[in-house]
């Protein structure tokens, strides 16, 4: 016998500086499934809800990059962990974003899941891969280093929702940036979702921000934005991805380009990432110590 009951839907908000604004200008548009069916409604972020999110990501900059790399280790695996809790809200949400089966949708938040586990190992060792000790003809040491670049404007991949929307997030904030995210036009709703993961886990606000609306719409004020210091255009096709570049320009951001595979949409994210998403928003940094007596004293200049 029915209790009566109304259906309790869900509201969707942006996650920007660790809270949950809907767009500034109200607006929002219809998620459907591959089949038409409505899921929700996602909010349609303007260009002062990104501007708002560069605002947020750089306030955080400061504490997130100066905690220690085994502290930004513990916390991605705390993200892993709430992830882990939440496992059969995001295969439903995937199976319905990406017309998967709840065996095939599980299987990818699963592989998400460790995705982040992998990400979290890797944030005190990737030093230890891009730093140096260089030659020097003189009685000095050169001494290299790694240091995050700062606010990465990420754009999620288009066709992967939720893994391919993870593997673009985790090295960025694990080597110390922190992020602006556009989600997936059509498939935002496990991303807006995420912010809900990331709320509830130590993440610090403001280190990820979380957009849904047009990609291209957001994404050009971002790729021109002055304190906006990388972007990742991964969910870019060929002609926007030129076209932000040239934005990027006017500040010298550091691009990672869309890789042929990223556009695809049979992109095989569950493969092995490898490290160069971890390299790409990295700044190397050289420090020279004079050696013998001096040197002692670690001198730099």
């Amino acid at each position: 016998m029915s209790d009566g009951r109304l259906s309790v839907f869900k509201t969707y908000k942006l996650y920007v500086g660790g809270k949950f604004p809907r767009s500034e200008s109200g607006r929002v548009y219809e998620v459907t499934d591959s089949k038409g069916k409505w899921l929700g409604h996602a909010p349609q972020s303007s260009r002062k809800d990104a501007r708002d999110a560069v605002v947020a990501a750089r306030k955080a900059f400061g504490g997130w990059s100066g905690a220690t790399a085994y502290n930004r280790g513990q916390v991605l695996y705390r993200v892993a962990e709430m992830l882990e809790g939440r496992r059969e809200q995001f295969a439903r949400e995937v199976a319905e974003a990406e017309g998967l089966s709840k065996s095939k949708a599980a299987a990818v938040v699963d592989a998400a899941v460790d995705r982040w586990v992998w990400y979290a190992g890797w944030t005190d060792k990737i030093g230890q891969i891009t730093g140096a000790v260089n030659p020097v003809a003189g009685p000095f040491l050169n001494l290299s280093t790694s240091e995050p670049t700062g606010v990465v404007t990420v754009l999620a991949p288009q066709a992967s929702s939720f893994l391919g929307l993870v593997s673009v997030i985790a090295p960025v904030i694990a080597t110390g940036n922190t992020a602006v995210v556009i989600a997936s036009t059509d498939a935002p709703l496990p991303a807006l979702s995420l912010g809900e993961v990331l709320a509830t886990s130590d993440l610090p606000g403001g280190v990820v921000n979380i957009l849904s609306g047009r990609t291209a719409e957001i994404a050009a004020p971002l790729a021109s934005h002055q304190d906006v210091n990388g972007i990742d255009l991964t969910g870019a096709d060929a002609d926007l991805a030129k076209e932000l570049e040239v934005a990027a320009a006017d500040n010298l951001k550091r691009v990672l380009r869309p890789q042929a595979v990223d556009g695809a949409s049979g992109a095989d994210w569950s493969a092995d990432p490898g490290t160069h998403r971890l390299t790409a928003f990295l700044e190397t940094k050289t420090v020279w110590h004079p050696t013998g007596a001096l040197g002692v004293s670690g001198s730099s200049y």
